[in-house]
């Protein structure tokens, strides 16, 4: 879709990354330790400085004790992280349980393991699990269940509930649960970010992965950590160690600096609700329906009122005819939920991005 976006000048809704400039302090600082020495190899899990900032952020955040040393790896962006995690986690043979609509990563890496991607599908308009389902998938091969919260695409986010729930199903068993937080401190409406770091049990079961990309708009950085207990973290590290041995110092170390500020990412949920929330009420009389997120850089509209094409076909009618790239809900599954009407729209940009693709977006048309 991008590629289509550029080909025909469209905006840009599709592609999770922000179109507005980084923290100027932080390209200060990433220009202060280049000059000040930080350009050669990084220890293999991360610099020591970057690691006891990050446990400082989990120990505010979460009330959380971290070991610098054994559970904390840095890795080149999260997805990097998710793709270590599960080659360390499963092999030939072993189940892997996934939610769809999944991000496009998680099915590719299990496949590379020589793993078998278990899909379950979730509806909208709460895409919520049904656990008991999820129970009924369960057997002697599975390994590992993958979550994500807050969830690309649909903008949802697990409670404690559901916490409790996926514990039921795997206590006393030998299976892990790799979560997906990148988009941890994007949560709207004053609710909480519920982390599996927060569940007692997740040290015996369980790793989460996040993203320096996300939190400090800055994707092309691709720059992230894993947090896991110290014998997965051992196993984590085998792998990292030959696909990419360390990251990028002198990011690190401007990070490590960077984020001794809780401000940086305390004030992210009302930054990005604020866009949120304006470009549903700039979109409220189209002939879209609103799925109001949760979470995330996205939010999901319903085209149904306007056409009955299927939704890739759609999603290239708005670039071809109107000049806006989308992404069509139906590509993150294996098996695509029938009559299910939806497109996902990145709010992540500038306000003056937004007015102007909300023009566009109110000037659709029913084909009906």
């Amino acid at each position: 879709m991008t590629a289509l976006a550029t080909k025909h000048n469209a905006i840009n809704l599709a592609q999770g990354f922000p179109d507005y400039p980084i923290s100027g302090r932080l390209m200060d600082l990433v220009y202060e330790k280049m000059k000040g020495g930080f350009n050669q190899y990084a220890p293999m899990p991360g610099l020591l400085t970057l690691r006891e900032s990050i446990a400082s952020k989990l120990d505010h955040l979460y009330q959380l004790p971290i070991n610098v040393q054994d559970e904390i790896t840095v890795v080149a962006g999260a997805t990097q992280g998710i793709f270590t995690s599960i080659q360390a986690l499963v092999g030939r043979g072993d189940e892997v349980i996934i939610f769809e609509p999944a991000y496009d990563s998680y099915i590719p890496s299990i496949k590379l393991a020589g793993a078998i991607a278990v899909p379950i599908a979730l509806e909208g308009p709460n895409f919520s699990i049904d656990w008991d389902f999820v129970a009924s998938k369960i057997n002697d091969r599975t390994k590992l269940i993958l979550i994500n919260t807050p969830h690309n695409p649909s903008g949802t986010i697990l409670i404690q509930e559901d916490w409790n729930r996926l514990y039921d199903l795997i206590k006393g068993k030998s299976i892990m649960v790799l979560s997906d937080e990148v988009y941890e401190h994007l949560v709207f409406e004053n609710q909480r970010h519920v982390s599996l770091l927060q569940q007692s049990w997740w040290r015996d079961h369980g790793l989460a992965v996040y993203s320096f990309g996300k939190t400090l708009h800055a994707t092309g950085w691709k720059l992230g950590y894993i947090i896991a207990p110290s014998f997965i973290s051992k196993e984590i590290r085998k792998v990292h160690q030959f696909e990419v041995f360390s990251c990028n110092t002198p990011i690190q170390a401007a990070i490590a600096e960077y984020i001794l500020d809780s401000k940086v990412y305390s004030g992210l949920p009302s930054f990005f609700q604020e866009k949120r929330d304006y470009l549903n009420e700039q979109i409220a009389g189209s002939l879209f329906h609103i799925y109001k997120s949760a979470g995330t850089y996205f939010t999901l509209v319903d085209y149904r009122d306007i056409s009955n094409k299927k939704d890739t076909e759609f999603a290239k009618d708005l670039v071809e005819k109107y000049g806006i790239a989308t992404i069509p809900l139906s590509v993150f599954y294996t098996n695509p939920v029938e009559n299910q009407t939806l497109i996902r729209l990145c709010f992540a940009k500038e306000i003056t991005t937004l007015k102007a693709a909300s023009e566009i977006l109110n000037q659709v048309k029913s084909e009906l």
